[in-house]
C-alpha cells in the first residue's frame, strides 16, 4: 500500500479499498505511517467525505486496534451513548433501571470537557469510588452486580485516541463520518450486543440543529448494524438543561432522588425512555423499566454498584458525603415567566465555577454547581430566586453573569417535547 497514492484517492474523491484502509491506519498505529500523512489523509476525508461502508470500515479497524471485551456469556449486554449535555447524568439513572430489569448494564465512561460534564467526574463525587479498573475486574463487577461503569481505558480502540489526538490539531473534528465512526469504535469494543444512543440536540449540545443530529444518529446506527449490533438512538432536547442540578456532586444528588422516584420529571422522562428502547432491544417487555424504578430495585442496584466499586453506599442516604460548596442565590431582576433557560450558558457557567475543565487533564471542584429553582414555564416575582450557585469565590461574578444571560423572562412560555425523534 503507497500512502502517497492512498491519500492521492481521497483527495480525488474515489473511494478506498477496505484492505488499503486498514493497512494505512494500522501502519499509522504502528508508527509506520507518519502523521502529516495521515493528517493529510484527514484533510482530504474531511472535505471529500467517507461513504457508509469506509464509515463501516473505519470504525471495526479502531474497534479492533485493542482489546475487544466479550460479555456475549452475560445476560442481555446492554450499552448507552449520550453525545453530551449539561445536567446530563442520565447513564446514572438508566444503568441501575436497566441492571435491575435483568439485563447487564457494562459501560466506559468519559470524563467532561469544556461545557459538558462527563460521567467518571460525576461518579468520583461519591468517596472512594473509582472507575479505574482491570478488564478481569470490569467482567467480574459486571458479571456479580450486572452494573459496571469505568473510565476508559487506553486498551480499548487505541487507534481512535491517537486519531483524534490529531483530529484536535488538523481541524478535522467536525466530519460526521468521523465523529460517528470515533464514538461507534469505542462502543463496538466495548461488547454489547445492544446500544442506544440519546443523541443531543440544542444550544447546550455538539448538535445545535435537528438535521446534524439525525445524520449523526443516523450514521451511528448504520455503523452499529453493519457491525452486527443492535442499535437505536433517540433525539432529545438539549435546549434547557436536563434536570435541575448541573455540576458533580449535585447531579449525583439528583440521579439518587430520580432513583427513589422523586424527580425531576424531564430525566426520569428522557431516562426511561432510553431505557424501553434497550430492553425492545433485547426482546424484553419495556414496562419492565418502570417496574424496577418503582420497586426500588433500581435504587438497591444503584447502592451495590457504588459498593463494588469502593463507593461508599451510604451516600444513598446521606447526602452529607457529597458535599456542597458555600450557596449564593440568584435572584430574578423582574416578574414574568421562564421562557427559556440556555443549557450552553449554564454549562459555561459550571465551568467558571472550577466544575468542569477547559484542558484534559484539569482537576475540577466536585461540590460547586448550579442547581435551577427555576425552568421554562415557571412564573416569577420580582427578587425571586431563579438558582442556587454552589462556589468557592473562583468565578462567582462569571457564573452569576452567565446564569443572568441564561435566563429569559417573557408574557408565557412553550416548552418544546424532550424526546424528540427516534431512529
Amino acid at each position: 500500500m503507497n500512502p502517497v497514492a492512498f491519500i492521492r484517492e481521497k483527495r480525488e474523491g474515489k473511494k478506498h479499498r477496505r484492505e488499503d484502509l486498514e493497512a494505512f491506519l494500522l501502519g499509522y498505529l504502528r508508527d509506520e505511517v507518519p502523521d502529516y500523512q495521515v493528517a493529510a489523509w484527514l484533510m482530504a476525508a474531511f472535505l471529500r467525505g467517507l461513504d457508509p461502508e469506509e464509515t463501516l470500515w473505519l470504525t471495526e479497524t479502531m474497534a479492533r486496534s485493542g482489546k475487544v471485551l466479550d460479555l456475549s456469556g452475560l445476560p442481555h449486554p446492554v450499552d448507552k451513548h449520550s453525545s453530551g449535555g449539561v445536567g446530563d447524568k442520565v447513564s446514572l439513572v438508566v444503568g441501575p433501571i436497566l441492571a435491575a430489569s435483568g439485563c447487564t448494564f457494562a459501560k466506559m465512561s468519559g470524563r467532561g470537557l469544556a461545557h459538558t460534564g462527563g460521567t467518571i467526574d460525576k461518579l468520583e463525587s461519591v468517596p472512594g469510588w473509582r472507575g479505574e479498573m482491570t478488564e478481569a475486574e470490569f467482567l467480574e463487577r459486571a458479571r456479580r452486580v450486572g452494573l459496571v461503569i469505568a473510565a476508559q481505558s487506553p486498551d480499548l480502540a487505541p487507534l481512535d485516541g491517537k486519531l483524534y489526538a490529531l483530529r484536535d490539531v488538523t481541524a478535522t473534528v467536525e466530519s460526521v463520518p468521523l465523529i460517528a465512526s470515533s464514538i461507534m469504535s469505542k462502543k463496538l469494543a466495548a461488547g454489547a450486543r445492544s446500544i442506544v444512543l440519546d443523541v443531543k440536540v440544542g444550544r447546550g449540545a455538539f448538535m445545535k440543529t435537528l438535521e446534524e443530529a439525525r445524520l449523526l444518529a443516523k450514521t451511528m446506527v448504520a455503523i452499529g448494524q453493519g457491525a452486527g449490533r443492535r442499535v437505536r438512538a433517540l433525539l432529545t432536547s438539549m435546549e434547557a438543561p436536563l434536570g435541575r442540578a448541573v455540576g458533580n456532586a449535585i447531579e449525583v444528588r439528583e440521579a439518587i432522588g430520580a432513583l427513589k422516584g422523586e424527580g425531576p420529571g424531564d430525566l426520569l422522562e428522557v431516562a426511561l425512555a432510553l431505557a424501553e428502547e434497550a430492553l425492545k432491544l433485547e426482546g424484553l417487555d419495556p414496562a419492565l423499566a418502570r417496574k424496577a424504578l418503582e420497586s426500588g430495585a433500581a435504587l438497591e442496584k444503584f447502592r451495590a454498584f457504588l459498593e463494588a466499586q469502593g463507593g461508599d453506599p451510604r451516600a444513598v442516604e446521606d447526602f452529607s458525603l457529597l458535599p456542597l460548596a458555600e450557596e449564593h442565590p440568584l435572584l430574578a431582576e423582574r416578574e414574568g415567566v421562564v421562557r427559556e433557560v440556555d443549557a450552553y450558558k449554564v454549562g459555561l457557567a459550571v465551568l467558571a465555577l472550577g466544575g468542569g475543565r477547559k484542558r484534559k487533564g484539569e482537576p475540577i471542584d466536585h461540590g460547586v454547581g448550579v442547581y435551577l429553582l427555576q425552568k421554562p414555564g415557571d412564573r416569577v416575582e420580582r427578587g425571586e430566586a431563579l438558582a442556587l450557585v454552589y462556589h468557592r469565590r473562583r468565578g462567582l461574578e462569571e457564573a452569576l453573569g452567565y446564569l443572568r444571560e441564561a435566563y429569559a423572562l417573557g408574557e408565557e412560555a412553550h416548552p418544546a417535547p424532550l424526546v424528540l425523534e427516534a431512529i
